[in-house]
């Protein structure tokens, strides 16, 4: 699809049967999300601004602003929403397969789609603004955070994980490399990347 034929198809907005009253917010809400996972998905950020948000979702500048402080803050509110099913933790009972699928899913939406170009563009703006810096902790990096340390915790019920390994730190070693990977492309991100950061975090690298 060219950039054209691109363009048209996310500027159109889709066709809604409006009731009489005020929307609830929920439903407002999703609407406008789901106009900036579209631009985003499709474009990327650079064209993204709160006129067109509210032309495509049908919902005021003023409110838009109301709820989102910046175009930065909007985007990675959209971005999260747009990714957050492909991005779903799993847990099957088996750790070592849970963090192999979760990591080859974080890895094929950062290498194969827009979502990863996306995602560096907004760490990136996020060094010089702080209302973006603030939501992409709030909106994304803790949220994600939580997700992976509570299903390494259920592994540590579980017995699969020492009692004394902190959660926390895994969490960095493990989706703290990709990040790297993909900040500082010095090596590709790859799935067998994955594999070898499970399998030596796992396993362990003593010779002991």
């Amino acid at each position: 699809m060219n950039n054209e034929a691109t363009a048209t198809a996310v500027d159109t907005p889709p066709a809604r049967t409006r009731g009489r009253g005020r929307r609830p917010a929920d439903e407002v809400r999703a609407d406008v999300l789901r106009a900036v996972g579209d631009v985003l998905l499709a474009e990327g950020i650079a064209d993204l601004t709160f006129e067109r948000v509210a032309r495509l979702s049908g919902v005021s500048k003023t409110t838009l602003y109301k709820w989102w402080p910046s175009k930065g803050a909007l985007a990675l509110d959209g971005y999260f929403h747009a990714v957050q099913d492909r991005l779903a933790f799993p847990d099957t009972g088996d750790v070592r397969a849970d963090l192999l699928e979760q990591l080859h899913a974080f890895v094929r939406l950062m290498t194969t789609t827009p979502g990863g170009r996306i995602l560096t563009e907004l760490i990136g703006e996020a060094q010089t603004d702080k209302e973006l810096a603030t939501a992409y902790r709030s909106l994304y990096s803790s949220e994600r955070r939580r997700l992976a340390a509570e299903r390494l915790r259920s592994a540590q019920e579980a017995g699969q994980l020492r009692d004394d390994v902190d959660v926390q730190v895994v969490v960095d070693q493990l989706w703290g490399a990709v990040y790297h990977r993909l900040l500082v492309p010095d090596e590709p991100v790859t799935g067998a990347f994955v594999e070898a950061l499970v399998g030596n975090l796992l396993g362990g690298i003593s010779s002991d």
